[in-house]
């Protein structure tokens, strides 16, 4: 568990939970309660389960029920049972636990993790200990990827560091993967390398079509974005954060550029719609420019 980053209140609750009571839980991520059984040597009479692959009321009926019904002789330990994905569980399933849960209360402990805790049905919900997972801070993710870079002979850059943090926001697992990918490149790890692994256009390239269309006549600028961009790797997110202008001009443009996202998953011409982009933009332009005058 000291090897984990962020999410402290949880660790403490859970370091806490190996002295004195393990209650029953709904949680996130799958890291912390490994570790939890590791360090508590959980081992021996723990049983861990994946309800995405077997999701219906046998294997609750089955694994689970056969498990939870026997003791542990000498450890006097509870025994563990850990739910991964139980949000996939049918509501049949989830009711034939929840029946478990109350009849095996004093020899065995359930750990549901899930993604969302809506489709727990709230007769499981009211049984638990619920701990949210809200995503890394910056520093904290920074500092473990860097720990990474070292350990793995890694060069990683600062600003790298950044765009796998931009990326990922605040999912470690996600940023990891991308530090993976942007290290078999055999080069540096930089922004421009994990822009180019994640398969988005560099900052520059960004704020070049920015500058093409809020700056050139619509027609140079149509030509230059058809001529280096490809609308499939458009950030839209990106492209309107960073832009200095009134947000009802900002409105107004988020509103263009969603349609032309709508349009893209529709199956419409890319080329057809790059033109929509280059168009709102200018569009943007003029209302600013009326407002300034």
């Amino acid at each position: 568990l000291g090897d984990l980053m962020g999410h402290e209140a949880i660790i403490n609750t859970s370091s806490v939970a190996s002295q004195i009571s393990l209650p029953w839980e709904i949680a996130s991520p799958t890291t912390l309660w490994s570790a939890w059984n590791r360090q508590n040597k959980y081992h021996t009479c723990c049983r861990k389960l994946n309800t995405s692959d077997d999701r219906g009321i046998g294997v609750v009926r089955e694994q689970v029920l056969t498990f939870a019904s026997t003791k542990t002789l000498f450890s006097g330990k509870f025994k563990l049972i850990i739910l991964d994905e139980a949000d996939a569980m049918t509501k049949d399933a989830q009711n034939a636990l929840r029946r478990i849960i109350e009849k095996f209360s004093e020899n065995a402990r359930f750990c549901l993790i899930c993604n969302y805790l809506s489709k727990i049905t709230q007769a499981i919900q009211s049984r638990c200990t619920r701990f949210r997972f809200p995503p890394l801070q910056k520093s904290d993710m920074i500092t473990r990827l860097s720990e990474i870079a070292k350990n793995e002979s890694v060069q990683l850059t600062e600003d790298g560091k950044a765009a796998l943090y931009r990326f990922s926001s605040g999912d470690m697992r996600a940023a990891i993967n991308l530090l993976q990918s942007a290290s078999l490149s055999g080069q540096v790890v930089d922004e421009a390398t994990v822009y180019a692994c994640a398969g988005y256009p560099a900052p520059r390239e960004m704020r070049s079509l920015l500058d093409w269309c809020l700056n050139e006549p619509f027609p140079s600028a149509l030509k230059s974005a058809f001529f280096h961009c490809s609308l499939t790797q458009v950030n839209f997110c990106a492209l309107t954060l960073d832009l200095k202008m009134p947000d009802n001009v900002k409105v107004g443009l988020i509103t263009m550029l969603s349609d032309v996202e709508y349009r893209m998953s529709c199956g419409a011409s890319e080329k057809l719609q790059l033109g929509a982009v280059c168009a709102a933009l200018a569009s943007a332009k003029d209302f600013l420019g009326a407002l300034e005058a």
